[in-house]
């Protein structure tokens, strides 16, 4: 690999791996901050531990924990395990550069 190729590929894997870091950091103090700020339901609901109100750019957000059991999982789920994904899958890329 030529010098000035090795030390893009160098730099652009850094960035990479310094955003998802970020990324990952700041969904785990969101996810902390949302845990900590649940209220237990007005009205109780089956299978609710905790329910929390939130805007953000003119839109509400209700947000619901729940502990489903088996068979309980939507189809559709959206999982926070990408940042963290990206900021090893780089690291290590880094390592081997």
């Amino acid at each position: 690999m030529t010098s000035w190729l090795g030390e893009w590929a160098n730099l652009l894997l850094r960035w990479t791996h310094f955003i998802a870091g970020i990324a990952w950091i700041g969904s785990s103090f969101y996810f902390i901050w949302l845990d900590r700020a649940l209220t237990r339901p007005e009205q109780p609901k089956a299978g609710v531990e905790g329910d929390l109100w939130m805007v953000h750019s003119g839109g509400f957000y209700q947000v619901e924990k729940r502990r489903p059991g088996p068979g309980e999982v939507p189809a559709v789920l959206h999982w926070f395990k990408w940042e963290a994904m990206l900021t090893w899958i780089s690291g290590i890329a880094l390592l081997v550069l």
